[in-house]
């Protein structure tokens, strides 16, 4: 879609800002191409909820809240999801303005986690509790037959307790309707996300037969071959032998 005068790229909003008469700012959490996402708090209650304002020339007749909404929803079972709670609206430079309240999960991005590791790297094991954690949460997901769309590492927040990991996904990519072509998609961005974490391409050839055994080269045919949905490749990583050297 092209800019055309008038549309808005930003929102910047600065913390205290009030908004919808019941939310206040608190702080920036993210941008992306469909709006940015804050931090705010409900101003009668005092408790911290996450808000996606959706840029209105990306969001022509509320359709992509309602997609959202709408998978949310039908999401609420699953707890790896962000949970959402109800839409608002408000008046922006001219512009009616929606935006969703859901849940404010605490937590790294994985991104930030993994730039902050020795060498900006997981070790392969520890990778490899992150995957299940990952792989776990995504199976009552692919079980709805649905997809998320757009799992990378700035859309998991992380949290580690000992040698588990909490993992939440935020964000959703609206790619029409749910096929088994796109949960496959789902699952060759988890082994990717594996694949990154460990250290990408600099450090896979380096790699044990085990780690290659999951990454396989990253050949999207051959995932989907050997883990058609995130439950395979859940069951794979609770069962695979790991050869003593």
């Amino acid at each position: 879609m092209a800019r055309r005068t008038g549309d808005i790229e930003s929102f910047g909003f600065e913390p205290g800002r009030r908004l919808a008469g019941k939310y206040e700012i608190e702080s920036f959490l993210g941008r992306g191409w469909e709006g940015e996402a804050y931090r705010v708090v409900e101003t009668r209650t005092g408790v911290t909820r996450a808000a996606k304002f959706f840029f209105p020339q990306r969001n022509r007749g509320d359709r992509s809240v309602k997609f959202y909404a709408r998978k949310l929803e039908r999401l609420r079972a699953c707890p790896i999801i962000v949970q959402y709670h109800h839409s608002e609206s408000f008046w922006f430079r001219g512009h009616r303005v929606t935006f969703l309240v859901s849940e404010f999960v605490e937590g790294k991005l994985l991104s930030q986690l993994i730039a902050a590791q020795p060498g900006k790297r997981m070790l392969p094991f520890e990778a490899m509790h992150l995957l299940h954690a990952l792989a776990e949460g995504m199976e009552p997901v692919h079980l709805l037959r649905e997809y998320h769309g757009d799992l990378h590492d700035d859309n998991v927040l992380v949290e580690r307790h000992g040698a588990f990991f909490n993992v939440r996904l935020v964000d959703l990519y609206p790619l029409g309707r749910p096929d088994g072509s796109k949960i496959k998609d789902d699952v060759a961005q988890l082994v990717r996300l594996f694949y990154d974490a460990i250290g990408g391409q600099r450090m896979y050839a380096r790699q044990p037969p085990e780690v290659k055994e999951i990454c396989l080269g990253l050949r999207r045919d051959l995932i989907a071959r050997k883990f058609p949905t995130a439950g395979h490749l859940r069951s794979f990583l609770e069962s695979f032998p790991w050869r003593s050297r």
